[in-house]
């Protein structure tokens, strides 16, 4: 039994120190996994910060809803995959790009005007996005036996209902390529002649796939240029500063914790200790290998989820000395304490999760940086309160360690 208790005590620790190796150094040269590929988000990073305005009195919202899908795609084509576009007011984008020093050079790179066409096989341009006029996601059947689907459904003005009349008449059963800034977006099949300017293109899409689709065509045929209005460079050291900042005052927090606990609740402390260890190696590592942005809000919420790891770890405990009070054994007082502190702990989890989701679908910027850490630790948190911390705790009890004032109970 002793010797059992061990091993398993011996298998956490080789666990949590290769963990621990893992979130620092990495896998290969490149340091997958690793604290080191964590990416940065402009206030740590540094890099360039673009405001874009509408160059029209008034605008739609499915218009500036399709000029930031037309402008994520094109960060997402240079690389810039860490970039954050969101809407401000009725007409201003906001572009952020960590990492970039030259303002200038960013800006010619996304802010143009998108060139949408349709070809042929042979790359003859058949019509322009600007005969485009209303391009949308809708879900149906496109035809009388066929199930119910997404599909993007096009209308032509007056001169591109004649243009893609002859089109579609010229290239029966051939593909016409939908290309946005020299880049196929889509290649649908011409099944018949389209004479009253309208059509779909149909194929495998999930709801959100048609939508983007809809939304980069109709990019292609906005009526609007887009004008810089602000741009500006965040210096990397700024940034350097509020890495460190942040870091050292997270480290100085959570030894804090560390300490704590080993003094209020003795072994029991002890076995949150680890475990809060293996959480904070555990959400590098998936912060690292989900390519997450990393803010200063973000290590805020990295911070406030080891705490709420913590804090499960609490009620827990609380519940096992209440069974030790009333004279139960330890063993059954651990299994009682597990099994009591578990609806508090879920319930208050899910509730942080759920605000932690509205933040992250509601919120833009450095606000979903924090609602993502936060999400992916709330997880973490508890499999390590609930999973990783009761191993331990049944380990030592395993392991010949009785004495119930080692677990935290006060006998007078």
């Amino acid at each position: 039994m002793r010797l059992g208790g061990k091993m398993r005590l011996l298998i956490l620790l080789l666990i949590a120190v290769g963990l621990s190796v893992l979130s620092y150094r990495g896998i290969g040269e490149e340091g997958r996994f690793s604290v080191g590929q964590i990416e940065q988000g402009l206030d740590l990073k540094g890099g360039v910060d673009i405001v874009y305005e509408a160059d029209r009195e008034t605008v739609t919202d499915e218009e500036m809803t399709a000029a930031i899908s037309l402008l994520q795609g094109r960060l997402d084509w240079n690389g810039w995959t860490e970039a954050e576009v969101a809407r401000e007011g009725d007409k201003r984008i906001r572009v952020q790009i960590p990492g970039v020093e030259n303002a200038e050079e960013a800006i010619q790179q996304i802010g143009q005007t998108a060139q949408l066409s349709f070809m042929d096989g042979s790359g003859n341009v058949l019509l322009t996005g600007d005969m485009v006029k209303m391009a949308e996601k809708q879900v149906g059947a496109v035809s009388e036996h066929s199930p119910s689907m997404p599909y993007v459904a096009i209308a032509f003005n007056e001169e591109g209902t004649k243009r893609f009349a002859e089109a579609t008449q010229n290239n029966l059963n051939k593909i016409i390529y939908i290309v946005m800034d020299e880049e196929v977006i889509s290649a649908p099949v011409v099944q018949t002649a389209i004479t009253n300017g309208q059509a779909v293109i149909t194929g495998q899409f999930t709801a959100e796939e048609a939508a983007e689709l809809a939304a980069l065509i109709r990019a292609g045929s906005l009526p609007f240029d887009l004008k810089v209005m602000q741009m500006e460079n965040v210096g990397a050291r700024l940034g350097a500063d509020a890495l460190s900042t942040g870091v050292f005052a997270g480290i100085v927090g959570i030894a804090l914790v560390l300490v704590f606990m080993v003094f209020k609740y003795k072994l029991l402390g002890f076995a949150a200790d680890w475990a809060l260890i293996i959480y904070i190696c555990l959400e590098l590592i998936f912060l690292s290998m989900f390519h997450v942005t990393l803010t200063l809000p973000g290590i805020a919420g990295l911070v406030l989820s080891a705490g709420m790891a913590v804090d499960a770890n609490i009620v827990i405990f609380e519940r096992i000395k209440e069974e030790l009070v009333t004279g139960k054994t330890l063993r059954v007082a651990v299994k009682n304490g597990f099994k009591r502190a578990f609806p508090a702990i879920l319930d208050g989890n899910v509730t942080t999760l759920i605000a932690a989701a509205v933040l992250f679908f509601l919120g833009s910027g450095t606000i979903k940086g924090f609602a993502t850490t936060l999400m992916i630790g709330i997880v973490i948190s508890m499999f390590t309160a609930l999973v990783i911390t009761r191993l331990l705790v049944n380990s030592m009890i395993r392991a010949g360690i009785h004495n119930p004032k080692y677990y935290g109970l006060r006998l007078k």
